[in-house]
């Protein structure tokens, strides 16, 4: 399928190249069995062509895997059960897949969105699992774009970087490479994660400090500035007539 996916992709430009990596990263997320590595990648080798520029093509990356990834959650939300027994979804939403994403959902919870985004074959299950269980979608797509903010930039990168050699990269992937970017992808969504929580804690810190009061005026010039009782006043001006 890796083929089919590069024959595609390798004659578009320009619109139509952003245009065609979505469409495939969309269908993808459906379940298709089209392999969404490979249409990263090649999105970047049109980037090495020319053909495409390096921020949009990982704009558009991004967009294609978090629009397919809520499409299947969604299915799994309105259809759930329903949809896996009609055809074609049944081809993809195998009884065995099911078995093993309700394992790995019982063992991890919810983080297993995170991990499924290197998970291919499993991962259209996973977040269409993710939708009929109940997860709520807010959640849904923070694990999932955390994951995508990963494998977008990382696999178009790849594909411009490597834009020489794109078959010996697309075959190194497929010959037990893809533990080596699970690793990778961890490290950087933990780092992703650190950063997101202590932006937020210090936020919450200067929210803080803006709520306390200014601090009090030197000792003098309070007494100076606080106002004299209204006898006084009235005692000062009689001794002046």
């Amino acid at each position: 399928m890796e083929h089919l996916v590069t024959d595609i992709l390798s004659g578009a430009s320009g619109g139509g190249a952003y245009g065609l990596v979505l469409l495939v990263l969309l269908l993808c997320g459906l379940g298709v069995p089209l392999p969404e590595d490979v249409a990263l990648i090649t999105g970047g080798w049109l980037v090495f062509r020319g053909a495409a520029r390096l921020d949009l093509m990982v704009v558009v990356a991004f967009i294609g895997i978090l629009g397919g990834d809520s499409i299947a959650f969604f299915l799994g939300r309105r259809l759930g059960e329903q949809l896996e027994k009609r055809w074609p979804f049944r081809l993809f939403i195998t009884p065995s897949k099911r078995h093993k994403v309700e394992g790995l959902f019982a063992k991890y919870g919810q983080k297993i969105v995170v991990a499924a985004r290197f998970m291919p074959g499993v991962r259209a299950v996973t977040y269409f699992l993710a939708g009929g269980a109940g997860m709520k979608y807010p959640m849904f797509i923070l694990f999932d774009g955390l994951a995508a903010l990963v494998s977008a930039p990382v696999f178009v990168l790849l594909g411009w970087h490597f834009g020489g050699r794109i078959d010996w990269l697309i075959g190194t992937l497929r010959h037990g490479q893809r533990n080596a970017f699970l690793v990778i992808g961890a490290i950087a969504i933990a780092y992703l994660a650190i950063r997101w929580i202590r932006g937020r804690m210090q936020a919450r810190e200067e929210q803080a400090a803006e709520a306390l009061p200014p601090p009090h005026a030197h000792p003098l010039e309070a007494a100076r500035a606080k106002p004299k009782p209204v006898e006084k006043v009235a005692a000062e001006r009689r001794a002046e007539g």
